[in-house]
């Protein structure tokens, strides 16, 4: 008698950007860690799980063994290069026949359930989960219709296609796991899903990976240290910023809050690139290969060039020193529908000031492990950031308060629930 397996085995789609790539750049951000993250976690509770992505490149091999119990499979769909995100509804039917080709070669029954991320993949999980006779799950990361509602200005408007597309998924699939209730909701409002269908669960941290610098916090003679390694200056306030450079992460809300912070500062007779904070921001250019050149102009412009770092996108097992190295974390998207940054540089003890959008709106508690901001305006950021960075005790008591905000988020407890969500689809598909 074959023993049974302790945990399901799943097909993890995500078409567009691979769990492997590194984050920050191209399409790759937070979904990406996402996925990974929330593979370990899984596997950890005995689930095999395949990650299908698409090639990238010829040197890329066909499978990777991450570590046991998760396999990246790369499919080929399309040329390696060239092509971007917009390009790839065109591929989708290479891709799905290169998915279908791999379980082709396995026993019958080999997969227990389809989990695909991004709408893309939804595309492909909906004909996947259909031919193998197992649930589909599907988790959206974002929605073109929310993204259109919140569009940043000078931004290109998701195309009706896209919306369609994500109609289709929601119809088809078996659950739909949101990340935050407002996401949730958004399903329900933008896409017509079926609320006893959504489920909310919510991504994790690593907190032992994202943490202050010792058990009493990020102490000022720390950060010091860590300034000197990473060469930033330790005479004035640092505001970091990480992620893709594009429009909808709203990286030149910073820039232009920098210029209204220029033009209202009083030198006194000190140098004024001693006042104002340095603002680096972590992360390469998405949409726009001129997105990093486009965002340093805007700073010249702006009169504020040389207050601006822009720095390449770093491995995860360096991020957490640039959280811990600077006095804020911004993040001033237009929409997120998790806000993956914010919750790690709270777990590292590091306040953050977000916009009130999406599920910003859970991760960071406003007033107590950062500040939420109502708007876009760089009056605004500059207000916000300037009366934080000159109030030493509420950033003493703000980062005190982010580590006990990200305590709320765990891998595993995020495992134990989708697991949970496979066996409620499996209902829902039997039902069906």
């Amino acid at each position: 008698m074959t023993p049974a397996r302790p945990g399901p085995r799943v097909a993890m789609l995500s078409v567009h950007t691979s769990p492997l790539d590194q984050p920050g750049t191209g399409d790759a951000g937070g979904m990406n860690v996402y996925v990974l993250e929330l593979s370990r976690a899984l596997a950890g509770r005995g689930a095999e799980v395949e990650i299908y992505t698409r090639a990238t490149t010829s040197a890329q091999p066909k499978v990777v063994e991450v570590e046991p119990g998760i396999r990246v499979v790369h499919v080929s769909a399309g040329p390696y290069e060239g092509l971007d995100k917009n390009d790839l509804p065109g591929q989708l039917c290479a891709f799905t026949a290169g998915v279908l080709r791999a379980e082709a070669h396995r026993p019958a029954d080999w997969y227990d359930v389809v989990h695909a991320h991004y709408w893309l993949s939804g595309q492909v999980g909906w004909l996947a989960a259909e031919r193998w006779d197992v649930p589909l799950v599907h988790t959206m990361h974002t929605m073109a219709r929310v993204k259109n509602a919140a569009l940043a200005p000078g931004d290109v408007p998701e195309p009706q296609g896209r919306i369609i597309g994500e109609e289709q998924v929601v119809e088809a699939s078996d659950a739909l796991v949101a990340s935050t209730r407002e996401e949730a909701d958004d399903l329900v409002r933008y896409c017509h899903a079926d609320p006893d269908r959504v489920h909310v669960v919510a991504p994790g941290v690593d907190l032992e990976e994202f943490a202050p610098a010792s058990p009493a916090g990020t102490t000022a003679e720390s950060r010091r240290a860590l300034r000197e390694r990473l060469g930033l200056p330790d005479d004035r306030p640092v505001v970091l910023f990480a992620g893709r450079v594009q429009l909808l992460k709203g990286p030149d809300v910073l820039v232009r809050a920098w210029g209204v912070m220029a033009d209202h500062t009083d030198p006194a007779g000190a140098p004024e690139d001693q006042l104002l904070p340095r603002l680096v921001v972590l992360g390469g250019a998405s949409g726009r290969p001129t997105a990093v050149r486009e965002l340093e102009a805007l700073a010249h412009q702006t009169g504020v060039g040389e207050h601006l770092d822009v720095r390449p996108p770093v491995p995860r097992s360096e991020l957490a020193d640039w959280y811990r190295a600077a006095d804020v974390v911004a993040v001033p998207s237009h929409n997120e529908s998790f806000g993956l940054v914010a919750a790690e540089a709270q777990a590292c003890g590091t306040p953050v000031v977000a916009a009130a959008v999406g599920g910003l709106q859970t991760v960071v508690v406003d007033d107590v492990s950062g500040v939420l901001v109502r708007d876009h305006s760089p009056w605004t950021w500059a207000r916000e950031l300037t009366g934080l960075l000159a109030d030493e005790p509420r950033l003493v008591r703000l980062a005190a308060g982010a580590r006990r905000a990200s305590e709320r988020f765990s891998w595993d407890r995020a495992a134990a629930a989708m697991l949970d969500v496979y066996e409620q689809a499996g209902k829902v598909r039997r039902a069906r």
